[in-house]
């Protein structure tokens, strides 16, 4: 039966810069050539990939926004869990009366283009992140906040109490309906919170790729580092952690690489698993 390999792609296949390693890229190209199935499991979206993995092999399809959306790279939707209009908007009603928050609002057009809404007056974290998309197209601000047909996820962005006093109070309320992923920030001194479809997360769009391939969990083998790694640990045959993981993620794993992402863990891994055949 053939063997799927899938990595997380911030602090586990990308370097702390974002860039992808020139040994890295070599290992995955050769390996993908040779016949290997490789992809991602990112909280990326299909724009973003596309331009952090420039150069980069992929022919299979990826897992994108934490589990909501598998894709090709050429930007076919294979699965989409979006949140419905009514229940988005109530959460976002939710958030404002508890935390006097907005989320950053990641949704879909009919034709399948990201759009990616944000409050008309964004707090300090939320203009860090959005300094980053430039002058993207696909990023509008809405005054009021208001959820589209198609909601990919719900993105808030806070101290570790507010979006856990958050969380704790959404999954009160709607946690029948809804998954929620909580963790640091990497790039940003804050902690980010996001609420998706109860079946958009990395566990779930696993199994979905899983049937996809025709590969067996006994033969898929993830790659991580935090906490929104997790459930897809819970779901894979073989679990491998960075060095540079977080503790809980180490405990749950198979095998803790020796090397961290700045030094290309998962190549080297990959190097030495199959290296025989590329």
């Amino acid at each position: 039966m053939p063997h799927l390999y899938l990595s997380d792609l911030d602090k586990t296949l990308l370097r702390n810069d974002l860039s992808i390693g020139a040994y890295t890229r070599e290992v995955w190209n050769k390996a993908a050539a040779g016949g290997h199935r490789l992809s991602i499991a990112t909280a990326r979206s299909l724009t973003g990939v596309r331009k952090l993995l420039e150069g980069l092999e992929l022919h299979e399809p990826m897992i994108l926004l934490d589990g909501v959306v598998i894709a090709t790279m050429e930007g076919e939707l294979r699965h989409v869990a979006a949140l419905e209009r009514g229940l988005a908007d109530a959460i976002i009603e939710r958030g404002r009366a508890l935390a006097g928050m907005e989320p950053l609002l990641v949704g879909m057009e009919a034709d399948g283009q990201e759009s990616f809404i944000y409050p008309k007056d964004p707090n300090a974290f939320q203009r860090e992140l959005l300094s980053t998309f430039h002058n993207d197209r696909r990023v509008l601000d809405a005054d009021p906040l208001r959820a589209m047909e198609r909601n990919l996820k719900l993105v808030y962005l806070e101290s570790d109490e507010v979006t856990g006093r958050l969380e704790e109070a959404l999954r009160e309320e709607f946690g029948g309906s809804i998954e929620t992923k909580r963790s640091p920030d990497p790039y940003i001194d804050c902690w980010f919170m996001t609420v998706l479809h109860l079946e958009g997360d990395k566990a779930h769009a696993l199994a979905k790729l899983e049937e996809m391939e025709g590969v067996d969990r006994s033969h898929t083998t993830v790659f991580g580092d935090s906490h929104n790694d997790i459930g897809l640990f819970g779901m894979a045959g073989r679990r491998v952690a960075m060095a540079n993981a977080i503790d809980v993620l180490k405990a749950l794993a198979d095998i803790v690489l020796p090397w961290s992402n700045e030094e290309e863990g998962v190549a080297k891994f990959l190097a030495g698993e199959i290296g025989h055949s590329l």
